[in-house]
């Protein structure tokens, strides 16, 4: 495959992929759904062959995905933390420095 025909190729979501796929079950018509989405059938073919393989496991997470999805909430949460305490801080200090102003 040159490198020109993998820039021209569509990239799809995989919502899209699994609605087409989905449907091509559904009716059994690759070429009508070909037609009215602008995907080939030969992709349409492959992607309901997968859904038919995996089965449940297209709707499964993985306990990899799930890892990483907890380590970005962590990550963004002791973000949010380290913002917290950079305010208290900064509150601290500008109360210290009104006392002080107040206090001559």
């Amino acid at each position: 495959m040159t490198n020109s025909s993998k820039q021209n190729r569509k990239k799809y979501s995989p919502q899209f992929k699994f609605d087409r796929s989905l449907e091509t079950v559904k009716t059994g018509n690759l070429s009508e759904i070909s037609r009215k989405y602008g995907v080939s059938v030969n992709i349409l073919s492959i992607w309901r062959s997968q859904l038919i393989e995996r089965g449940a496991q297209t709707f499964a997470t993985s306990p990899d995905q799930e890892k990483n999805q907890l380590k970005g909430k962590i990550a963004k949460l002791e973000q949010m933390l380290g913002k917290k305490e950079v305010e208290l801080n900064l509150l601290k200090n500008f109360s210290d420095f009104y006392e002080s102003q107040n206090a001559t």
